[in-house]
Order: C-alpha cells, then sequence, then structure tokens
C-alpha cells in the first residue's frame, strides 16, 4: 500500500507474521518513494532495547501498549506537523535561510544551532576550503556565489557546482568522515554561515527527518554529477556551452519572468563548469554572439532572449 499510494504516516506493530515491524521500517526506510513517510511503531514491546532498536532504526515515534487514544493522536498530530515543515521548499534567500534553521531547530530542540553557527564573509576568489583538508563544518550560503572545484596534477580545473544562497554544502565529507574531495571558492563577495560539525552530527543524530532531508540533498547531488558526466562524455562543445549558460539562468536569475539573463563570469570559470579549453569556450561563444543569442561586454554575458536560446538548442542539438 505504501508504494502504492500516496501516504502521509505510517502506524506498525512488531510483533507480525511473516514480517516484523523492524523489516516493515528496514524496506520503507531504503525506498526512496516511502523514505520520507513518518514511522510510528505503536506495540507491546515495550522494553528499554526494544525502544532503541526501533529509533535507531528511523521510527519517528514509539508508543507501547497498553495506550492512550489521547496519546497516540497526539503522536500522530506532531509527526504530520513536522512531516509538513520538512516538506516545505525554502526560498532560496536570506529569509528561506533562516526559516530553514527555525524549522530544524523547533523540530529537534537544538537550541544552540544558530548561537554557536557564526558567519564569515570571504572576498572575491578567497578560499573557503582545500582539498585534502579536514572538515569542522557545514556551510550554509548566505550571500553571493561560491564554486566548489577539483583541481588535476597539471593545474587544470573542474567546477563540480555552482552554489547560489540558501545552498548547502560541504556535507558529504562529513556523513563520510572523509578529507575534502574538492575545494570551495567564493565567485564574489560571499557571506557563509559555519555550522559546527558537532551540531551537524547532532542535528542528524536526535532528528530522523532532518537526517532525510541531508540524504535526499545527497542524492540530488549525486544524480546532478553523473548528469554532468553523461554530458561531457557524450554531447559536443557547443551544446555544453549552451547547456551551461541555461544552467547558470535557471539558478542565478532572480526573476524568472524576464527573458533576458546577464551573469560575469570568467571564461576560465565557465571553461571549467564546460569541461573544455578555454580557447573552444571563447569560439563558441563568438558564434553565439555572431547568431543574435547573447551579447558580450568584458566579463558579462547576456543571453538576449532565453526562450529563443532554449529553442535553439532543441532545434540544433
Amino acid at each position: 500500500m505504501a508504494n502504492s499510494n500516496t501516504v502521509d504516516l505510517i502506524i506498525c506493530d512488531i510483533m507480525m507474521p511473516v514480517l516484523d515491524g523492524y523489516g516493515v521500517i528496514h524496506l520503507i526506510s531504503n525506498n526512496p518513494k516511502t523514505a520520507l513517510i513518518p514511522f510510528i511503531f505503536l506495540t507491546a514491546k515495550s522494553e528499554r532495547n526494544d525502544f532503541r532498536k526501533g529509533m535507531e532504526m528511523g521510527a519517528d515515534d514509539y508508543i507501547s501498549k497498553p495506550f492512550d487514544d489521547i496519546e497516540l493522536l497526539k503522536a500522530v498530530e506532531s509527526r504530520l506537523k513536522k512531516s509538513e515543515q520538512l516538506k516545505g521548499d525554502y526560498t532560496r534567500d536570506e529569509k528561506g535561510i533562516n526559516t530553514f534553521l527555525d524549522d530544524v531547530k523547533s523540530i529537534q530542540e537544538l537550541k544552540n544551532l544558530s548561537e554557536t553557527a557564526k558567519v564569515k564573509n570571504y572576498k572575491k576568489k578567497e578560499l573557503i576550503y582545500t582539498e585534502g583538508n579536514n572538515p569542522n563544518y557545514l556551510y550554509l550560503l548566505q550571500k553571493g556565489k561560491i564554486k566548489t572545484f577539483r583541481a588535476h596534477e597539471y593545474g587544470k580545473e573542474l567546477i563540480i557546482s555552482l552554489l547560489k544562497a540558501g545552498d548547502f554544502f560541504g556535507y558529504t565529507v562529513l556523513l563520510d568522515e572523509t578529507p575534502y574531495n574538492e575545494s570551495a571558492e567564493a565567485l564574489e563577495e560571499s557571506s557563509v554561515v559555519m555550522i559546527p560539525k558537532e551540531d551537524f552530527y547532532a542535528l542528524l543524530n536526535n532528528n530522523h527527518g532532518v537526517m532525510k532531508q541531508f540524504v535526499k540533498l545527497l542524492s540530488n547531488e549525486i544524480q546532478e554529477k553523473e548528469e554532468q558526466l553523461l554530458k561531457m562524455a557524450y554531447s559536443s562543445v557547443k551544446k555544453r556551452v549552451a547547456e551551461a549558460l541555461i544552467k547558470l539562468q535557471k539558478q542565478y536569475q532572480q526573476n524568472s519572468k524576464d527573458a533576458s539573463f546577464n551573469i560575469s563570469i570568467s571564461r576560465e570559470d565557465l571553461a571549467n563548469i564546460v569541461g573544455t579549453a578555454t580557447e573552444s569556450l571563447i569560439r563558441t561563444l563568438s558564434d553565439f554572439k555572431h547568431e543574435g543569442l547573447i551579447e558580450i561586454k568584458g566579463s558579462n554575458i547576456t543571453i538576449v532572449d532565453i526562450n529563443k536560446f532554449e529553442a535553439y538548442i532543441k532545434k540544433y542539438f
């Protein structure tokens, strides 16, 4: 039923024939379609070890029999409310960031999260962290633009991701407990919220819903990187440049109703996003300019009409 329907909440016993409750929660938690569904154990197994096992496997609540009807209703109400908070799509601005942090705090009572987090300002081209160093913080971009990249032994770069206000970064190595496998650098003056890794671990360990949110972020990141590698392997340079400009437009344009879009980015950075030589990028941009798709002034690139540009990609690629 959980696989076939839209489910708001699951209440499950532990002692059941064929498949017990622990088996159910294992299957539910490992299926991306059902992993975010709030899960309550309602069972006669009331030993402390049973409770700990249930919560460690990902249950959001554990009610032992005999139970009071008000107790059950309050648990259901609480889980549905918290589930709705965590499902929310937060706006990628300062207000959205603060809303997310406030919701996280209220969900798991980690009252010192914002108090211990400090904000650090970075200048253009200043490094936030470097490949090979050990992580100490979960980062949240409050204002500005940041790139994460990997450097080849001969000095070439490949930009892994471009970040905007509201994006978390640096969390994959915290989850793996490994050194950074990439570097992060400010593309412009940026403000970054630095959450100590101890608070990040407490946040994950004390609330299953928050943990699922970061797992969801991580799965989306993996999917994006797979698509990036696929395009680099099989798409022409011209198509990759066009798609990179479209991606920048979708990520950074403030007003989605505007047909035109302008961004200031170095040719080297754009080439590193595309995965090509700077010379090849410049030739491609010149072709787009000649065809009236973009305008170029110094480091500024303007997509004249995004709809026309997307139509061009569909027609020729």
